[in-house]
């Protein structure tokens, strides 16, 4: 009898750490999905700004710190940044980005430009895309996090290396109030 009772608590634990396993597996897969529907995003804005930095550079010829400064981190693949480094320069791509949009705003000639209009609406585009691809992605971090650290998870999630993901966040820049001056 006490065999019985033995062997069926094995079973029950089994058949636990075999579910939740599962669900590790398939958290940690949402999460990798979910970046990689972002990074199809961040891949389009990537290429686009090379366009958007020259159309910008015919008219802002003075700027060109902050054209090289797109450019240095462009100087790799795309596809060779690493997925946990993939973020944090798309972060300073977006700066970039930022402070062509406002040079763009000092040249009314660049602005009525067919060229930067139409780069400047795809950029926008990619720019919703990317936002709402963000938020999807936070919610699988968001998810598999809770599966790792709430208990007993937590004890399977480190018996088998599960790690948490980091969520992406707005930086400090992007944080602050926006001044308008009329």
């Amino acid at each position: 009898m006490i065999l019985y009772v033995v062997i069926a608590i094995i079973a029950v634990l089994v058949i636990y750490l075999i579910v939740q396993y599962n669900a590790f597996v398939k958290a940690n897969n949402i999460v990798k999905e979910a970046f990689s529907t972002m990074d199809v995003y961040l891949k389009k804005r990537w290429d686009l700004i090379p366009n958007l930095v020259e159309v910008v550079k015919g008219y802002a010829k003075h700027e060109k710190e902050t054209f090289n400064q797109i450019t240095s981190l462009r100087t790799n693949s795309y596809d060779s940044i690493p997925m946990d480094k993939k973020i944090n320069v798309n972060e300073q791509l977006e700066h970039g980005i930022t402070k062509i949009m406002a040079i763009a705003e000092n040249y009314p000639e660049l602005k009525a430009n067919e060229n930067f209009a139409k780069l400047s609406a795809d950029l926008t585009k990619i720019e919703d895309e990317i936002a709402n691809s963000r938020k999807y992605y936070n919610g699988a971090v968001r998810e598999l996090n809770n599966e790792i650290q709430m208990f007993p998870g937590n004890i399977v999630a480190g018996v088998f290396g599960f790690k948490q993901a980091n969520m992406f966040e707005a930086n400090a820049e992007e944080r602050n109030n926006v001044k308008v001056s009329l």
